[in-house]
């Protein structure tokens, strides 16, 4: 089985100081929270960026200085999220592909988020693809629900994209797919033969979808974007902590954890 591959998803676009008081927002901070990351044992950073008054922002400069700052600490994989926050356009979600980073996250449809509408068309997820390929960018393909799979295996035939992919299961958002092992048991055995995946549990399904990919040959995403909560009621203190205890766990169950340049390996990216 080869080496789990941990995801940090540092700080997303809807968590806030108040849910969790050790969020981090300001580049330095995001920066030293990846750090800590890669110290506990995550080999990639999953990054949304935020302004000066700690809201959602793509913008290029911004996602740059934490792109420089994350790289002068350490050589973790530094993956820009062009989700962004509901609210923007297509146009600013795409900015920070422009920074050239190995990896960026390609949501591969349209569902509803909480309150909201995560809106992806099709036409934008082609222009979204293009300009990654052309700038070398491999995505990571989040897949909310089962029809997001089949989109990304319609699109291959197309040439659209282009594999062997790599998906990211973000399961138990509500208005989208649920987070039970059914779930993800379902999603991994719709996707194409050669593709890698990761999964995203959101609120109390992070752990055991966590475990489960841990078991079942996947990789794991954890951290404040998906949970706060490092147990019932209890807060965690720090992304590096929700990290290490993933780590921890896999190693106990005998499987060890990769090392960043160890995931470029896994992931094609070198």
């Amino acid at each position: 089985m080869e080496k789990l591959i941990i995801t940090a998803c540092l700080t997303g676009a809807e968590v806030t100081r108040e849910q969790q008081p050790n969020l981090p927002l300001t580049t330095d901070e995001i920066a030293e929270a990846a750090y800590q990351c890669y110290l506990a044992g995550a080999s990639m950073v999953h990054v949304h960026a935020r302004d000066k008054d700690g809201n959602p922002t793509q913008d290029y400069a911004v996602y740059k200085e934490i792109k420089e700052k994350t790289a002068a600490k350490c050589n973790i994989i530094f993956q820009p999220s062009t989700g962004g926050a509901t609210y923007h356009t297509p146009e600013q979600r795409m900015q920070p592909i422009e920074l050239k980073p190995e990896m960026a996250t390609l949501s591969m449809g349209t569902c509803n988020f909480g309150d909201d509408v995560f809106m992806n068309t099709e036409v934008n997820i082609q222009i979204f693809a293009k300009r990654m390929y052309e700038l070398g960018v491999k995505p990571e393909l989040e897949c909310f629900e089962k029809g997001m799979v089949d989109t990304v295996i319609r699109m291959t035939k197309k040439g659209i994209l282009k594999g062997p992919h790599h998906f990211d299961f973000v399961l138990g958002v509500p208005g989208a797919m649920g987070g039970e092992l059914r779930d993800l048991m379902y999603m991994v055995d719709s996707i194409p033969a050669g593709s890698t995946w990761t999964v995203a549990g959101v609120g109390r399904y992070q752990l055991p979808l966590n475990i489960a990919a841990i078991m079942l040959g996947g990789h794991a995403r954890t951290g404040f974007e998906d949970n706060v909560y490092y147990s019932k009621g209890e807060l965690a203190t720090s992304n590096a902590q929700l990290v290490e205890r993933l780590a921890r766990i896999s190693k106990e169950m005998g499987r060890e954890v990769a090392t960043p340049d160890e995931a470029r390996v896994i992931l094609g990216l070198k």
